[in-house]
């Protein structure tokens, strides 16, 4: 009895740190297009060199989750650039609701390996947005992708998941 109840815990604190440890790991190897890690290593590092000899198409695609009352978009849902090349592009937002709502947009880059290339240097993605009732506003993505992003990319997506934020609870 006493194994099972040490392995029944063991099994518990195991579950509750996944979570932590999962996001930790994605961090780490850019894998599930978790790229902060490298946003902030970037501001940083040296700039990369342009890679004038080729050219990246990128897609933007934003999805909105259930509860959040908005609408969401890219001003440019594609755009080329060569590897290296310091670009910022915009999304428009608007709070269809008459309330004040707290969103926080999550990004994701695929393909995954791509990932590690993607290095956002300023974002909405950074922290939450509040918008007031009917709000619109334009959020701007200011990003690199590197030099040295390997010849088998040549396209890739960033897509932003916007959810509701948790209210505080105080």
């Amino acid at each position: 009895m006493a194994r099972l109840i040490v392995l029944a815990g063991f099994f518990f604190a195991f579950g509750f740190a996944l979570v932590p440890l999962y996001d930790t790991f994605c961090e780490a190897v850019g894998f599930n297009g978790k790229t902060l890690k490298d946003a902030l290593a970037a501001k940083d590092a040296p700039p990369s060199a342009i890679n004038y000899s080729r050219k990246l198409g990128v897609q933007f695609t934003a999805t909105l989750m259930p509860g959040l009352p908005w609408e969401i978009r890219p001003l440019e849902p594609a755009i080329e650039l060569h590897p290296g090349e310091l670009r910022t592009t915009r999304f428009l937002v608007r709070n269809l609701s008459d309330q004040t709502i707290v969103g926080q947009a999550v990004p994701s880059v695929s393909p995954t390996v791509a990932a590690r290339h993607f290095r956002k240097l300023d974002c909405f993605c950074f922290t939450q947005q509040t918008l007031a009732p009917g709000e619109s506003r334009e959020m701007a993505l200011t990003f690199i992708i590197d030099g040295d992003i390997g010849d088998e990319i040549s396209e890739l997506t960033l897509a932003y998941a916007f959810f509701l934020a948790p209210k505080d609870p105080a």
